[in-house]
């Protein structure tokens, strides 16, 4: 059973999966490309598996979660859930998101969005006067391997592109956002972890567009807080570092060099050197985490001053990656959002579909941020 998640590999690499007529020019289930090669009992297993359909997006009349009778929850280790109603995305469409995946094309620019397949790209890109795009600078791969994550790993990755601050900071100004998040995979292999060339790129970004705002989703630079403290003090509106998951489910889903207590670290830190600074971070749910162990995490993210929280449904990308544990309901994320309400986070996006840098750029966010300023 494939996530939600490969909608998009299905948008752009035909050769993974297809969709064929049948002779009455109606699609088919979905089979591989290379389907000869499969076992009998394989080919049987894809004929049982979903097709286009599961994966987009019907009206509430046809399908309303209150009526979903699906199981939500893994009892046995082999077993996979299907993908419920709620988790189902629209294609992504519109002028605005053409015309950013174009110039992306062009420029040889990266997105975090595309990378990890996230199924809200159509949402953010296309997004008429709120649209936000999340560049991934420093290339795209990653020194480190998390098992839910799909961005390419490697041990000695390309060095970085000594233009590639100024050539994202023309790119990103001519294309008429007014919120963007820049972001980067883990660079272990660098001494400060990428942070110089982050801060780089948040610079010469604001003298481009001196209006911009931006927020950098960075990782933990392994815990070193003068790679932080170049990052905060570059003139970005916000910082943001994922915590990911629970204390317990770290060891489990996260890079072993990738620590809980390192991750909430960096985000007090980089809120102690300027309080007017907006912190933000996101938790994925559905990896196997117990209610308790969720609040504990609320709780803890919150000591350590965090003002924005996101909260969505975990989705595996490959086979090769952790299994989904549990599809939370859209009602129990918004439990989580007024959970988060009564500890104090100043803005808390909670929902199935929602990723760390879910519409960003979206009014409510804008305003924190002028707020501050």
């Amino acid at each position: 059973m494939f996530s939600t998640g490969m909608t998009l590999l299905i948008c752009r690499n035909h050769l993974r999966r297809n969709v064929l007529p049948s002779r009455h020019g109606l699609p088919v289930d979905f089979v591989y490309a290379k389907s000869s090669s499969l076992s009998q009992s394989q080919k049987q297993k894809l004929t049982q598996g979903p097709n286009l359909d599961d994966f987009i997006e019907r009206s509430i009349e046809e399908d309303k979660v209150t009526e979903y009778g699906g199981k939500l929850k893994i009892t046995a280790a082999n077993e996979r859930l299907r993908i419920p109603p709620w988790i189902k995305m629209k294609i992504p469409s519109g002028k605005n998101y053409h015309r950013l995946k174009e110039s992306l094309r062009k420029l040889n620019l990266n997105t975090v969005c595309e990378e990890a397949k996230c199924p809200n790209i159509g949402e953010c890109w296309g997004a008429e006067g709120s649209a936000t795009a999340t560049i991934m600078v420093l290339g795209d791969q990653c020194t480190r391997g998390c098992r839910f994550c799909s961005v390419k790993t490697s041990r000695n990755p390309p060095p970085p592109d000594p233009n590639e601050p100024g050539n994202t900071a023309a790119a990103i100004s001519e294309w008429g956002l007014d919120y963007v998040v820049i972001t980067s995979v883990d660079r272990d292999d660098l001494v400060d972890g990428g942070a110089a060339h982050i801060a780089a790129t948040v610079r010469e970004t604001k003298r481009a567009k001196p209006t911009m705002l931006i927020e950098c989703l960075v990782p933990d630079f392994r815990g070193d807080l003068v790679a932080v403290d170049t990052v905060t003090s570059s003139g970005l509106d916000v910082f943001a570092h994922n915590v990911e998951t629970t204390r317990l489910m770290t060891p489990h889903v996260r890079d072993p060099r990738a620590k809980y207590d390192q991750s909430l670290a960096v985000l007090r830190h980089a809120k102690s050197t300027n309080q007017n600074l907006l912190t933000k971070t996101s938790v994925m749910l559905g990896l196997g985490e117990t209610d308790e162990q969720i609040r504990e995490t609320l709780r803890d993210i919150r000591l350590v001053g965090v003002d924005c929280l996101t909260l969505g449904q975990y989705q595996q990308p490959t086979k090769r990656h952790l299994k989904v544990k549990e599809y939370v309901t859209p009602e129990r994320f918004s439990y989580w959002r007024d959970v988060a309400d009564e500890l104090g986070f100043r803005y808390c996006a909670s929902g199935p579909l929602v990723r760390s840098s879910y519409r960003a750029g979206e009014y409510y966010m804008k305003m924190l941020i002028k707020g501050q300023q």
